[in-house]
């Protein structure tokens, strides 16, 4: 019977002597549409032989055998296909669909809900998502998800592929797609807010919000918009911005709870803590009886409380974020991230019980991977540890487009054009404030711990990681095809002096906002180490602190942490021990350019004279020696870096050897380091 129907699909392509899976697979969808569902089988079948898990051949499979009424392999196929690709969206229609067939209403429900927060551009799970909805008597829920069932439905079909494409990683495709429909439709607000959400996931921050500035003009009462033009204006630290924006949502949608935490959050950005603690409370308060978003806001409390130092409060909210929805990877690892806190026996069974689980989202998975990994750390289970901390790295490296080799290049282009002779011809031409002071490394160096030393100091503001240098960086090296060599920063070679200058002075003006009133700030944005000769071109009298921890130590202590967002390099240890000696390299470099610019001060140094290293780094400064320095764990003020809890302690010196505990299974990174590793 199996060689019949190969025969029957040889004969339909006898033009294909080799198929390959795409080839098959399109097929298959050719067939799936003229309804001969088994000879499409035939086809997935091949390829799940050379592909186990491809996502695509095990969704169609899925719906194959949902049609031909044969359930339990349908089951099969959708069990599959959630645990190769938990945040595929039509997987979790198609278990919708399933549950639906086979009359599981309530699965259905949690399926159809689990597939539009993984891909909102599903029209047939917003419409069964409302009709059961209404079923149970969920009115409000019923009319948000009609809501956005007919918001689709109004949508040309493009715009609907380019929503599901956005959602399913095909980004460089929705962007094409996008792109030529704005072509036809040059003013269309939504093909605008999609192409600008397109920007953000590849972080083109200052395109997107452009691009929703301009969609706000154009259609002031577009509020998804607004939404959207709120989170690139807190990408990029405009927190007054988008708190004004906020505020504006606010008053168009009085007592909506979307509108409502957009607001706290901006409010805690800007610093209006119990402001948007007063609204988190309401929202926890009104969210009790719906887990998911009770979960959402009691973190965002717990960050809040994290943030001002209520460290018993922030337990006690992420505590209630999990209770809300167990298998919260973000809220378990908010506890972890605190540092000072302990998991219990519970707590760990809990985690491993969602770990072994397969109802996960990949974001869950390596968020609870990472915190298990601490707990288990703590209970000094090393090597139990460091296999959740490998396999939370792998998970987050696959989700990322890093590449070490095209980091090195980097490197070596600033290495190759800031010569001596190209530093001399630059010298003294940018804007000559001798505001800024930027401390610069590795993440989990040390950088923390030497900001709030120095913002201790009545002459100097702490702020925080500013990404301005970055994005001058990369406005300087404008838009690049895959491929073309970047033009920074050789461009600096063309710019007149007046331009220079006022690259400086849009850095100072930029920044302004995050300041007081004292002379001089921190900008403690790690990876500004790249760009030293482009902040000393445009701001000459700045002053560079090189954060350096010793190299094992610090690229471990980065690889067992789950960053926000950036510091591609560290989910691997390969990556992370070329990317320090890179690094390391570059900052040798700069050194021999600008020795009067550059302190490096280490973070064994700081833990073993304390005093004396704030000494040095004042005398670095100009400044005069403040007892206050030396006791920065006094000072009162917000810190939002995993290293907040542990720089209002004294001198921390625990994390100084913790990495030999894992010295058996870090071959990897040695071998990157190379001669760095037994420094």
């Amino acid at each position: 019977m199996r060689g019949d129907r190969l025969s029957e699909m040889e004969h339909q392509s006898p033009q294909v002597d080799a198929p390959t899976g795409p080839d098959l697979i399109k097929q298959a969808e050719a067939l799936l549409k003229q309804q001969r569902f088994g000879a499409a089988v035939e086809y997935l079948d091949i390829v799940l032989q050379q592909t186990p898990d491809d996502r695509q051949a095990l969704y169609l499979l899925a719906v194959c055998r949902r049609m031909q009424r044969r359930y339990d392999e349908a089951e099969g196929s959708v069990t599959r296909l959630q645990q190769t690709a938990p945040d595929f969206g039509r997987g979790w229609q198609e278990a919708g669909h399933l549950h639906r067939d086979r009359r599981n209403f309530d699965a259905a429900l949690a399926a159809y809900e689990r597939a539009v927060a993984a891909n909102p551009g599903l029209a047939a799970s917003w419409r069964f998502l409302a009709e059961m909805h209404r079923k149970v008597g969920s009115s409000e829920r019923a009319q948000i998800a009609e809501a956005n069932h007919q918001r689709l439905q109004s949508l040309p079909a493009e715009l609907v592929s380019v929503t599901s494409m956005l959602h399913e990683g095909q980004l460089y495709r929705a962007e094409r797609l996008c792109r030529h429909f704005l072509n036809r439709h040059p003013h269309h607000p939504e093909a605008m807010r999609l192409l600008a959400v397109l920007g953000m996931q590849l972080h083109i921050y200052d395109d997107a919000e452009f691009l929703l500035e301009s969609v706000l003009e154009i259609e002031p009462d577009f509020d998804r918009a607004r939404t959207d033009y709120i989170k690139v204006l807190h990408k990029r630290q405009k927190f007054a911005r988008a708190f004004e924006q906020a505020t504006e949502l606010r008053r168009r949608q009085p007592g909506n709870p979307a509108a409502e935490l957009a607001y706290a959050n901006q409010a805690g950005a800007v610093g209006r803590y119990d402001e948007a603690l007063a609204v988190l409370d309401r929202l926890a308060e009104r969210a009790r009886e719906r887990a998911m978003d009770r979960a959402a806001i009691e973190l965002q409390r717990g960050h809040v409380l994290k943030t001002i130092g209520r460290h018993d409060d922030a337990v006690a909210a992420y505590r209630a974020a999990v209770e809300a929805r167990p298998g919260y990877g973000d809220a378990w690892w908010s506890l972890a991230n605190m540092k000072t806190f302990r998991f219990d026996d519970d707590d760990i069974k809990r985690m491993r019980v969602q770990v072994d689980g397969n109802a996960l989202t990949r974001a869950d998975r390596y968020h609870l991977n990472f915190a298990l990994g601490k707990a288990l750390e703590d209970d000094g289970e090393f090597e139990a540890s460091f296999v959740q901390y490998r396999q939370g790295n792998a998970l987050k490296h696959d989700e990322l487009d890093y590449s070490a080799d095209r980091m090195q290049a980097d490197f070596e282009r600033q290495q190759s054009f800031f010569d001596p002779a190209r530093v001399e011809r630059l010298a003294g031409l940018g804007d000559p404030a001798p505001d800024p002071i930027f401390i610069v490394g590795l993440p989990r160096a040390g950088s923390t711990l030497i900001e709030q030393i120095l913002a201790s100091h009545s002459q100097v503001d702490g702020t925080l990681e500013l990404p301005n240098i970055l994005a001058i960086a990369h406005r300087l090296g404008g838009r690049l095809k895959r491929g073309e060599t970047p033009r920074y920063p050789a461009v600096l070679a063309d710019l007149p002096a007046e331009r220079l200058a006022e690259l400086g002075r849009q850095y100072l003006d930029e920044t302004r906002v995050h300041r007081q009133q004292a002379p001089f700030f921190t900008d403690k944005m790690p990876n500004n180490f790249r760009h030293i000769g482009l902040i000393l071109s445009i701001l000459p009298n700045a002053r560079i602190i090189d954060a350096r921890r010793s190299p094992m130590a610090c690229c471990f202590s980065g690889f067992k942490q789950l960053f926000a967002e950036g510091q591609e390099f560290s989910y691997s240890l390969s990556d992370i021990g070329r990317y320090y000696r890179g690094y390391v390299e570059l900052m040798n470099h700069w050194r021999a350019l600008y020795p009067e610019s550059i302190l490096q001060i280490d973070y064994e140094d700081v833990v073993a004279d304390l005093e004396g290293q704030v000494r040095c780094m004042l005398e670095f400064l100009g400044l005069p020696f403040e007892s206050a320095c030396v006791e920065y764990h006094r000072t009162r003020r917000s810190v939002r870096t995993a290293s907040s809890e542990q720089v209002r302690q004294p001198i921390y010196r625990a994390g100084l050897e913790q990495w030999r505990n894992f010295d058996p299974w870090l071959h990897e990174l040695r071998d990157a380091l190379g001669p760095l590793a037994g420094q």
